[in-house]
């Protein structure tokens, strides 16, 4: 699998409260450098402690400041799943509909004390 630090939203991103990936990834500065499909992966680092759910959603939007965000995919994830050290929770091809610009947004439910997420793009998933 290959990673590109452009590509990457959160890297072992502490969420502990609803909000957006740490970076923002600009679909035009690659051009076609990754011919054929990309993957969404989603992974803990730090297992989750105190979160009833975290719902994880891929959005996308025509500028960079998000104002009118389109949600390209979503999942939901329990106390049990986030409670799992690196696990892979989810690698999903992107979806028709991309504009522009590429978050992860996580939205939190519960109290939570420890958890973190690396979520990235990718031309393979490593399915350990």
């Amino acid at each position: 699998m290959l990673l590109d630090q452009n590509a990457v939203f959160s890297e072992n991103q502490t969420v502990s409260e609803t909000g957006a990936s740490t970076n923002v990834v600009d679909m035009t500065a690659a051009g076609n450098a990754v011919p054929g499909a990309l993957f969404a992966v989603l992974r803990t680092g730090t297992a989750f402690a105190g979160a009833t759910s975290i719902v994880f959603a891929l959005q996308t939007a025509d500028a960079s400041n998000f104002s009118s965000p389109t949600t390209l995919l979503s999942a939901t994830f329990n106390a049990t799943q986030l409670g799992a050290a690196n696990a892979q929770l989810l690698a999903l091809p992107l979806p028709a509909g991309i504009k522009r610009y590429v978050r992860a947004y996580y939205t939190v439910t519960g109290t939570v004390t420890a958890g973190t997420f690396s979520c990235f793009l990718t031309d393979g998933v490593d399915m350990k």
